[in-house]
């Protein structure tokens, strides 16, 4: 796998006041730290890897084509960024290889026999329910 390298003039961070643990501080800091990342745009991603990244996560677009990534996992600012950070890279790591291409292969000769013999066993099972009208 490729290791793609992110240029920072490209990411654009945030921070807000983040909910969760941390007290009084919380009211006073901004520790949840927003991610902004232009994925349609972006210089980054070559032809193949943008159109797994766009069929993937398409849905998590906003209508510029930005990705937007918030972190409010920790109570420090730098720790939230670059929680940010590395879900964005756990995302282009996903799409970074194509996936392998299916081989069509034929069924086994035993594992039709075994199909055949499972649907026989079913079809007898069901008979033995039936009732029969012997006249």
């Amino acid at each position: 796998m490729s290791k793609i390298q992110l240029p920072q003039d490209e990411l654009e961070f945030t921070y807000a006041r983040s909910s969760g643990a941390g007290g009084q501080n919380v009211n006073k800091v901004n520790s949840k730290a927003i991610l902004r990342w232009n994925a349609l745009n972006s210089r980054v991603l070559q032809g193949g890897i943008r159109e797994r990244f766009l069929a993937r996560f398409g849905s998590r677009l906003t209508v510029d084509g930005d990705l937007i990534i918030m972190s409010d996992r920790h109570r420090d600012q730098g720790k939230n960024a670059s929680d940010c950070l590395e879900k964005l890279r756990a995302m282009l790591a996903s799409v970074a290889t194509a996936p392998k291409q299916r081989r069509a292969t034929k069924p086994t000769f035993g594992s039709k026999i075994r199909r055949l013999k499972s649907k026989r066993a079913q079809s007898e099972k069901k008979q033995g329910r039936r009732v029969r009208d012997d006249d």
